[in-house]
């Protein structure tokens, strides 16, 4: 019998590529992870691992294997949320991940629904962007994870995870009011020679920026970093920059901004779990209340 949390490494190194990576994810030393993969090849009776120098490389059974494991996990998720649908009680810790944007919006009235039916869940919500929460979700360090993504740059949910849509959030360019007519009339283009404001690298939000500038024939000069797009708008008002960000950051955008749309652009918020453990009763509270 192979041993489920050996197929996790394995399914983790097929994931992120090295050992040490793998090791990083689960707290461990990358000697313990090599230890565990070992005996992994012993209980398979194959060899699933190349070692090349320093690095190692799946074999065509290790690859085989690693993608076999997600099925696994996934048919365990189905049996522990059989179990605990049987005892019919929504209670116990609900760690939530949510994306900083969604935290008043999304997370906050969440909780509050789920505390107000079921009083003994505890849901934890913890601040998270998409590509941070979902290796936690799948590291089972969250139990479901509040997420976007922008369909038109081809970002699907990894294996392993189950997306379920909650609604669409379209962009807009938040340029000065002074800028309004120029914009409206000429597009995007006009803010060729403007000076910038993005999230700082790696982030879906800057990829999407640059996309839409590019586009449309320039690349932005990015002049400015705020991890937070909502607080730049004060910076958009003084006429210091521009920015492209979704309409669910603008609520509370400042006099002198100007929100424009930005056709057939935007980001799918979504619900991210586990697949499998859709029916888990914790989980299944959350989904209904979010749908």
């Amino acid at each position: 019998m192979l041993d489920v949390k050996r197929l996790v490494l394995l399914r983790d190194l097929a994931e992120y590529g090295t050992v040490t990576a793998v090791a990083d994810i689960h707290r461990v030393t990358p000697s313990a992870v090599s230890q565990q993969l070992r005996a992994l090849e012993a209980e398979a009776g194959a060899a699933l691992l190349r070692r090349e120098g320093r690095s190692v490389r799946l074999t065509a059974a290790g690859t085989a294997l690693a993608a076999q494991s997600e099925l696994v996990v996934a048919a365990l998720e189905r049996a522990q949320s059989a179990v605990r649908a049987l005892d019919g009680e929504v209670g116990g810790e609900l760690v939530v991940g949510c994306f900083p944007s969604g935290l008043e919006t999304i997370a906050a009235p969440l909780a509050q629904g789920l505390v107000r039916r079921h009083p003994r869940l505890r849901p934890r919500i913890v601040e998270a962007e998409p590509e941070a929460a979902l290796p936690m979700l799948k590291q089972r360090e969250l139990d479901l994870a509040l997420t976007y993504h922008y369909p038109h740059l081809g970002t699907p949910p990894p294996d392993g995870i189950t997306a379920h849509p909650l609604f669409d959030d379209p962009l807009v360019v938040a340029v000065p009011e002074a800028l309004r007519e120029v914009v409206e009339a000429a597009g995007l283009a006009a803010l060729a020679d403007r000076h910038w404001i993005g999230t700082p690298p790696p982030s879906a939000c800057l990829d999407v920026l640059v996309h839409a500038c590019q586009s449309v024939g320039f690349t932005p000069a990015m002049e400015h970093s705020y991890r937070d797009l909502r607080a730049a708008l004060p910076l958009v008002a003084a006429g210091l920059g521009v920015t492209i960000l979704p309409m669910m950051m603008c609520r509370a955008a400042p006099p002198g901004v100007a929100l424009l749309p930005l056709p057939g652009k935007g980001r799918t918020v979504a619900a991210a779990v586990r697949t499998g453990a859709e029916a888990h009763s914790t989980i299944a509270a959350a989904l209904r209340e979010l749908a």
